[in-house]
């Protein structure tokens, strides 16, 4: 066998190999979820440690967490706060206010028999999108799962408690973005591509307005807070409401609370209580075509399905469904997590201001035990645990391909050399 062959055949095996690892690791093969499945009380048991090793780090902030299931809460954790916090406090929802809009938003398709997959230029009067040649064929469907070929990638930016909020047409005109400047405007063929957008929110805002008739958060109010009994929850400035989260920044001093120019897409403030009732109502018989139209897989990535309408489907379960829900965060560290399993009836919500990502984390863990998949926001920690099994693999497979190599070369030499031809006589 020669030297090339030899090459091409340890190649192969590599490939192979790291396809196989790769696969593995998006099937959570190296991952190890931080309690054993159905054991409820030592996974509660791990999330306070951690938690509490996140507080005692010298952290200001507020974390508040809650476990459901079969619509009653099991577990529910407020012991880490600098403001005295519990089930009633606000804290700023960031981009989980999504999944409220989402909600609200199927609830007027339903109100006013509307097709998901009509052109939304047929509704649109106060304001018009850029020229463009697709604007024709956005919809509803494409709005909510972020597949409108919008690209304007917001984040929406902070305005300061005592800045005067932009009207909802001058917003869509010129959002003020997290992170330089954007544009909303249909760029690409709606449909075939997922691509985070904020603007697609505020774009959902209007249509609301336009077609029931009143104010967006009237809506929302009307239709989801008051029927849910959500009592605390609001779009109004949360520096002006009673038994707040704080803010703070990554030093543990306190922050602005800052004002937000788009309620539907980052300007929701609610409760540990009040989305409890949320997703109470999401489990509830009455609501499942609620729930399942969320799920609907409708955006993609890698050929993955990662969005619904309107909800972020974080790892699929062995019943077909999905983890399903929204996470949100914002500057200086704001983040918030509400996720629902259908297969098991439960659900985890976890709130917090301080900390920058833990509400995400702790998603992350719960989700993990609860189907032995990463979620898509963390697929980083499934490929950082391939890496040893990667490197194993790799030793080994040359390993055995020098041995083998050796091998054949001293069965080769331990041969008989061929005779001489016996001359003529």
């Amino acid at each position: 066998m020669t030297a090339l062959k030899w090459i091409a055949t340890t190649l192969i095996l590599i490939i192979f190999w790291l396809a196989v690892v790769a696969y593995g690791a998006l099937s959570g093969w190296w991952l190890k979820a931080i309690a054993p499945t159905n054991e409820s009380k030592q996974f509660i048991s791990a999330i306070d440690s951690k938690v509490e090793q996140t507080m005692t780090a010298g952290r200001a902030g507020n974390v508040i967490w809650a476990v459901l299931k079969d619509g009653e809460v099991r577990h529910r954790s407020s012991a880490y706060s600098s403001d005295g916090i519990n089930e009633q406090t606000l804290f700023p929802a960031a981009s989980m206010s999504k999944l409220i809009t989402a909600y609200a938003v199927l609830l007027m398709l339903e109100e006013f028999s509307i097709d998901l997959d009509e052109p939304i230029v047929n509704r649109l009067t106060r304001w018009q999108l850029p020229a463009g040649e697709y604007n024709h064929k956005v919809t509803l469907r494409h709005l909510l799962s972020h597949t409108a070929g919008l690209t304007d990638s917001l984040g929406f930016g902070d305005y300061q408690p005592q800045a005067t909020l932009p009207s909802l047409e001058q917003s869509l005109s010129n959002p003020l973005a997290a992170n330089g400047s954007a544009e909303i405007k249909v760029t690409q063929p709606p449909g075939q591509q997922w691509a985070y957008s904020g603007g697609g929110y505020l774009l959902m805002e209007l249509l609301v307005e336009e077609i029931t008739g009143v104010s967006f958060e009237q809506w929302v109010q009307s239709r989801v807070f008051d029927p849910l009994d959500m009592n605390r929850s609001t779009y109004d400035y949360l520096g002006d409401q009673t038994n707040i989260s704080q803010s703070y920044n990554a030093n543990g001093q306190l922050a602005p609370l800052f004002q937000y120019a788009s309620p539907a897409a980052t300007g929701l403030n609610t409760t540990l209580a009040d989305l409890t009732k949320f997703a109470q109502a999401l489990m509830q018989t009455e609501q499942q075509p609620f729930a399942q139209q969320m799920q609907q897989a409708t955006g993609f990535k890698a050929g993955a399905a990662i969005w619904g309408l309107g909800a972020m489907l974080y790892a699929p379960t062995e019943q077909g469904s999905f983890v399903f829900g929204h996470d949100g965060s914002n500057d200086p560290a704001i983040n918030a997590t509400l996720r629902i399993n259908p297969a098991t009836h439960s659900a985890l919500i976890a709130l917090t201001t301080g900390p920058k990502y833990l509400a995400s984390e702790i998603g992350y863990e719960w989700t993990l035990w609860q189907t032995g998949l990463p979620d898509f926001l963390h697929l980083d920690k499934a490929f950082n645990s391939a890496v040893l099994p990667a490197v194993v693999g790799l030793a080994v497979i040359i390993g055995l391909v020098v041995v083998a190599a050796w091998w054949r070369t001293q069965f080769q030499s331990s041969l008989p050399s061929k005779a001489s031809p016996i001359p003529a006589l």
